[in-house]
């Protein structure tokens, strides 16, 4: 028997023995027939069992793997419903992180560090996870500070889709001169002397942003395959088991998919993976879709790696992005060209999702879908769904809900809710999106992270937003009806984006027949007080039926992560989303490590004051303050 040690199970000889038996658990299942259990067995990928220790204890045999869980949660594999994995692996060991970083200062000081390893010709970069809200000190670095850091180096730190800071030797690597014109929906700024100064604004397209980060250099196809896979180790970190790609920019398709498919064809996948396909050339979206269409069905592929249709857009000219900092853009006329992309999609059995902020670009899609609609041709039994929806009105809810459509939210506005909340006002934060809305409706609510460019891809920061209602700084902004309870907002994180793939029934939930994903947590996700769920993590994660992480008391059971390479990336200095410090520590020995250290320092003082955080009695004992459950 491989196994840890475990009292009052012995092997026995059955005739379909199981290959896994967890045992002494909390088993949230998300069935609501047979909501909670203490173990489980699972055989050839699946679960064959979830119960009650008595039931699986027949099922162990000379060969079972059992493993005591020693009284923890466990949960389904989470499902991020919206990440850009596919195009967040292939850089993700060339990026330094600032996910989870609480001050500038600590930021600036790994940047410092990382300028001294980076060899000539590679770029540091900073590209999502963070933002201004996140921080202590509340503002982005300066061109000044990142050129004062690294003078030679080129830096270039992303903020959102608001903008871009560039030190001097990256103006200079990506060719940024005075000579430079703003491109269509983008600034860069300059001086007094018309020199740019290193700051380059969404004004509100991100297309200059990330068209600067695209000129960085890229890993070759062995290491964009080694960068892919230590990306989805990082996200088994956390108990994620499967991600829905949203796909995006500078995604080509088939050439930006090839890290994953390798990694499928070798058996080496440890998410499962169901990915879009996003146009990528303005005027000729649906020549692009056509060509696929005659390539791949959706659903082509299996259980691992498959596609499950288009988007999130489908035509340049109907994109709203959403630049909070920035009014709403007025869109010209698109809905001819988007019109044949919905037509030609749903007529070839295709589905699809969209971005979609603004409810005045949500009212103009539904035009079309309604037209569509009358003759018959929508939604044609295919799954669409909007995706972020932060401003979308009731009655397009009702339009939404009458047409059979799904909707995605994502935790942006962790990350940039006072920027909303100041431009459009208390109450539309206090609805942004309108999830109680939503609910009255029954509509299919899918969460997810929006990740890597703008939000962290640690899904139980998301949990947290869904459930508190606050920005990542701890401050609240949506309210009653429009939060979510935790078992809401875990099914939202599991169930709900098997639902956008047409796997419910195999997914999402602990029970017999389902895939044998799932997580057991460092700490109850439905005992432990808000403020501490995005501290969670996965002791053990397994993918059907395979542990791909494991930690703690449980490390060991699955295999050794691969050391990253390069040896200069700073993945392999600082890791991914940041816990803390030194080698060995469990990571919720590092957060709580980095909560004391930021409570002693000045910046973060000022932050919990500002916070309303900064009661005397409590900061002694908890820098955190209480609980509120």
């Amino acid at each position: 028997m491989t196994s840890m040690p475990v009292a009052g199970i012995r092997a026995g000889a059955p005739e379909q023995p199981a290959d896994l038996v967890l045992r002494n658990a909390k088993i949230f299942t998300g069935d609501r027939g047979h909501p909670a259990a203490t173990a489980l067995a699972v055989r050839d990928g699946s679960l064959t069992v979830v119960g009650g220790d008595r039931e699986v204890a027949p099922l162990v045999g000379p060969r079972t793997r059992v493993v005591d869980a020693l009284g923890h949660r466990v949960v389904p594999g989470l499902n991020d419903s919206h990440n850009h994995v596919i195009r967040g692996g292939l850089h993700y060991v060339l990026e330094l992180r600032w996910d989870g970083v609480r001050t500038l200062r600590q930021g600036l000081a790994m940047l410092r560090e990382q300028a001294a390893r980076t060899p000539p010709g590679q770029w540091l970069r900073v590209a999502g996870g963070w933002s201004v809200e996140s921080f202590a000190e509340q503002r982005m670095p300066t061109p000044a500070e990142l050129s004062a850091i690294a003078p030679d180096t080129p830096v270039v730190v992303t903020h959102l889709y608001q903008a871009a800071i560039l030190n001097r030797a990256a103006l200079r690597a990506a060719g940024i001169t005075r000579d430079s014109p703003d491109p269509v929906g983008g600034q860069i700024v300059r001086g007094h002397d018309g020199e740019p100064t290193g700051m380059l604004l969404a004004a509100p397209g991100a297309l200059l942003l990330y068209s600067t980060l695209a000129k960085a250099p890229v890993l070759d196809p062995e290491e964009q395959k080694g960068s892919t896979r230590q990306f989805l180790l990082e996200l088994n970190r956390f108990g994620l088991t499967s991600m829905i790609d949203a796909a995006g920019g500078f995604q080509d398709f088939p050439s930006g998919y090839r890290a994953v498919t390798d990694l499928h064809a070798a058996g080496e996948l440890t998410m499962r993976i169901a990915y879009h396909l996003f146009p990528q050339t303005l005027g000729q979206e649906v020549e692009d879709l056509r060509r696929w269409i005659a390539m791949v069905r959706p659903e082509d592929g299996d259980e691992w790696l498959r596609l499950n249709g288009a988007g999130e857009n489908l035509t340049w000219a109907a994109g709203d992005f959403e630049n909070f900092a920035q009014p709403r853009p007025e869109l010209g006329p698109y809905e001819a060209e988007f019109e044949r992309a919905v037509r030609l999609l749903t007529e070839s059995g295709w589905g699809f999702r969209l971005h979609a902020t603004y409810d005045q670009t949500i009212r103009r899609d539904l035009d079309v879908f309604e037209k569509l609609a009358s003759d018959g041709l929508f939604p044609a039994g295919n799954r669409w769904l909007f995706d972020h929806v932060e401003l979308v009105s009731e009655k397009s809810l009702d339009r939404i809900t009458a047409l059979g459509g799904s909707i995605g939210v994502q935790h942006r506005l962790a990350y940039q809710g006072t920027t909303f909340r100041d431009r459009y006002g208390s109450l539309a934060a206090q609805a942004a999106p309108p999830l109680g809305a939503m609910r009255d409706r029954g509509l299919q609510v899918a969460a997810g992270s929006d990740a890597t460019r703008v939000s962290t891809y640690n899904p139980w920061v998301a949990l947290y937003w869904l459930v508190s209602g606050c920005n990542v700084a701890g401050v609240p902004l949506r309210t009653g009806s429009n939060r979510m309870s935790r078992a809401e907002a875990l099914a939202a994180y599991t169930v709900g984006g098997a639902r956008l793939t047409g796997e419910q029934h195999v997914k999402g939930v602990l029970r017999p027949g389902c895939y044998a994903d799932f997580a057991v947590l460092s700490d109850d996700y439905f005992e432990i007080c808000e403020e501490r769920i995005p501290e969670i993590e996965s002791l053990l994660t397994v993918v059907g039926g395979r542990a791909v992480h494991a930690a703690g008391f449980l490390e060991g059971l699955a295999p050794p992560v691969p050391p990253v390479r390069p040896q200069w990336s700073p993945v392999a200095h600082f890791g991914g989303y940041r816990t803390g410090h030194g080698p060995g520590r469990s990571g919720l020995r590092q957060a709580e490590g980095v909560r004391d250290a930021a409570a002693e320092s000045a910046e973060h003082l000022l932050w919990r004051q500002r916070t309303g955080r900064a009661g005397h009695a409590s900061r002694q004992s908890d820098p955190f303050g209480p609980c509120h459950n």
